[in-house]
């Protein structure tokens, strides 16, 4: 059982003082009493509290100068000042320079134990937060993001420069590549990291059903609407959104979010209201906009809109040299995850690793080392242990490109784009939901390749 709190009760009165410490200990706390706030203090020099109420008015060192004392000496102690009913402005402004909370002479001391229960709460939940702060930063701060090439040191010091600012970022790179790692990097290291992200994929979600997503909607606004909902808009309100795979957004709903960016208003479906919302907005596509624009698939307008800031995440193939580091991260989680013992990779494994050309980027390296621990037994992982396709694809002489087919013939993107899906679609007997998260695109981007590999003979009927 954890140890009970340690209150310290500081007041010159000496009724006053045993009262309150009475009150205190029938609540389940340690309590110590002292008549100078300077005993008080000595005693924070050697042993930790969690909350003081001292009196305002005391002859030796008074409330405000105790208060000030523990905020410049750091100790994280929660304080409730006591004061007379005459004094109340001075409580308030002891208030205002630091202090958690103020009671008036006589005590209630019913009202006294609530106080200290509340506050000692209080403390303990700013200390959860603090953990849990701690937590977020490590799995999404750009530490998380693991890379000392020459692209993603590039990629990084963008990232610190364009993190602190309110502008909108545009992320590009191909699917797997770690964009909304990078999105969530960007939310922990600005000044909104203590509020939402919120992340919705544009691609995933019927156009009928986005709008209500991201807008929200009155109560009856349509069949179904049986009740109000928020949108993503609002929640994320002093926060951050990232938009996944923008470029699936419908035409029309690309106006109201231009009208958003541009006005920071919205109106639920439905609704007659104007609601501000103040949000900074991160999207993501795998897709080459400016083609968009110009084939008019998306909107001009809001491509240069969105477009203020982009940074382009590089793929896997462009940056080798991180494969080794990131093969040994994925090696220790998923061993950690699946409860086997700790392997690496033999030099042989890893060369066979490094000449891949990794289609599926950063996702289907750590696809891969997740099937590779989950099956492998022993310390060292050969080069049999690897799926067979990664073998076959990596015997190009070690002089070639990494962007080469096995025959030693270049390849292009397009290319390996549609082995990828094609393999993927294969591996998992045609179902196309699966295949689409194993690939981290749209359902209905992935549908509308395929239908181009139809037409193009690259896939039958």
């Amino acid at each position: 059982m954890s140890e009970a709190p340690l209150v310290l009760v500081i007041d010159d009165e000496t009724g006053s003082r045993e009262s309150m410490a009475i009150a205190l200990e029938k609540a389940s706390l340690k309590v110590r009493t002292f008549d100078d706030a300077r005993k008080a203090l000595e005693l924070l020099e050697q042993e930790e509290a969690q909350v003081a109420v001292c009196d305002l008015r005391m002859p030796a060192m008074d409330g405000i100068e105790f208060l000030n004392t523990v905020r410049e000496r750091g100790h994280k102690l929660g304080v409730i000042l006591v004061t007379a009913y005459g004094s109340v402005e001075s409580a308030v402004e002891a208030i205002k320079i630091g202090a958690d909370d103020y009671l008036t002479k006589p005590v209630d001391l019913y009202e006294l134990r609530k106080r200290v229960t509340n506050l000692l709460e209080r403390e303990q939940l700013r200390e959860e937060v603090s953990t849990l702060r701690e937590t977020l930063d490590k799995r999404f701060g750009f530490e998380s993001i693991i890379g000392k090439s020459a692209p993603m040191e590039r990629l990084f010091d963008q990232m610190k420069v364009v993190a602190p600012t309110r502008s909108s970022v545009l992320l590009t790179g191909e699917s797997g590549t770690g964009k909304e790692l990078v999105a969530h990097a960007l939310h922990q290291g600005s000044p909104r990291r203590n509020e939402r992200f919120l992340a919705i994929n544009c691609g995933a979600i019927p156009s009928e059903i986005l709008e209500s997503e991201l807008f929200g909607h009155e109560k009856g606004a349509f069949t179904g609407a049986v009740a109000r909902k928020v949108g993503k808009f609002e929640l994320a309100h002093k926060g951050t959104l990232f938009l996944d795979e923008i470029s699936e957004m419908p035409p029309e709903l690309q106006v109201k979010l231009l009208r958003v960016l541009e006005e920071r208003q919205l109106m639920r479906v439905g609704g007659s209201d104007l609601l501000e919302v103040d949000f900074r907005l991160l999207a993501a596509t795998n897709r080459d906009l400016e083609k968009e624009v110009a084939e008019e698939r998306f909107r001009e307008d809001v491509y240069y809109r969105l477009k203020v800031v982009t940074l382009k995440i590089p793929p896997l193939r462009q940056r080798p040299e991180d494969i080794p580091p990131l093969a040994e991260h994925f090696i220790k989680v998923f061993s950690e995850e699946h409860g086997r013992e700790p392997a690496s990779l033999t030099p042989e494994a890893l060369e066979v690793l490094a000449r891949y050309p990794w289609p599926g980027n950063v996702r289907e390296l750590r696809n891969i080392l997740e099937s590779v621990i989950i099956f492998h037994s022993g310390d060292k992982i050969q080069v049999g242990d690897l799926p067979q396709e990664i073998r076959q694809s990596a015997t190009v002489s070690t002089t070639g490109s990494p962007v080469q087919a096995a025959v030693g013939e270049p390849r292009s993107m397009a290319d390996i784009e549609r082995q990828a899906i094609l393999e993927t679609l294969e591996r998992t007997g045609g179902h196309r939901a699966k295949a689409a998260d194993l690939l981290d695109i749209g359902l209905r981007t992935l549908q509308r390749k395929l239908k181009e590999y139809k037409e193009a003979g690259y896939l039958e009927e």
